[in-house]
């Protein structure tokens, strides 16, 4: 990949407004976020994450992907995590507070 398809990608930091577990679906959370402007995004996190311990968080997304339905829902970006030991995702955070949107380059 080179820098230019890099730069491409429009990864922003978006704070959780509120998050609930998607009806109907084990691993699947509904986020509400702040990114400079309202958002939503579904995300396969609900096993490891419960929704009330992400509200209020500083989340890094992908902001610039087409959207895309997951169990009926539009989600519009995506959530970025690393894995961790056992492959659990780990969500991916800023170490000190940013303005929402904020632009990571």
């Amino acid at each position: 990949m080179t820098i230019d398809e890099f730069q491409k990608a429009d990864l922003r930091v978006a704070t959780v407004i509120a998050a609930e577990k998607v009806e109907g679906s084990e691993k699947l959370l509904k986020l509400q976020l702040d990114v400079g402007e309202p958002r939503q995004i579904v995300s396969g996190i609900a096993r490891q994450y419960a929704p009330e311990s992400l509200v209020g968080k500083q989340v890094i997304i992908i902001a610039n992907l087409e959207p895309r339905i997951m169990m009926g829902l539009e989600s519009n970006g995506m959530l970025l995590a690393a894995h961790g030991e056992n492959g659990e995702p780990v969500v991916l955070g800023v170490e000190r507070e940013v303005p929402p949107g904020s632009k990571i380059s």
